[in-house]
């Protein structure tokens, strides 16, 4: 079981923790001093996805030697202001096959990114793929 906390420290600022007893500062307000939590839900997204082109290029041996994932995001205009579009740019670097890289992109997507499956119940998830040599 995973289990997570939050609690208000100051004004909209928040230390949150879970299971791995890491803990993270949040943040509300206009003028943030930490991420949102929606910015905290794109960074989840973007973490799980790209360790999973990461261990699906490894596995294939591939010789990769940096991956960066960035997303950009729509949210409703009413509340709750979910998310409705995002775009995941998926720059890779390294000698390593176009074919490699786009089977370990829709891998995740279509498989093993949990983040990724909760969020399309309500968000359309589209991506492109960079590749530097």
């Amino acid at each position: 079981m995973i289990a997570a906390s939050v609690n208000w420290t100051d004004n909209e600022r928040y230390v949150g923790a879970a299971t791995s007893r890491h803990a993270i500062v949040l943040d509300t307000a206009k003028e943030k001093t930490a991420n949102s939590p929606m910015e905290l839900v794109l960074i989840g997204l973007c973490g799980c996805t790209a360790s999973d082109v990461v261990g699906i290029l490894r596995k294939k041996r591939e010789k990769f030697t940096a991956l960066e994932v960035k997303a950009s995001a729509e949210r409703a205009d009413g509340y709750p202001a979910i998310y409705t579009s995002i775009h995941l740019t998926y720059v890779v670097t390294g000698e390593v096959s176009k074919k490699a890289i786009e089977d370990a992109v829709k891998l995740s997507k279509e498989k093993y990114c949990s983040v990724s499956a909760m969020l399309e119940k309500s968000a359309k998830i589209t991506y492109t793929i960079e590749q530097i040599m």
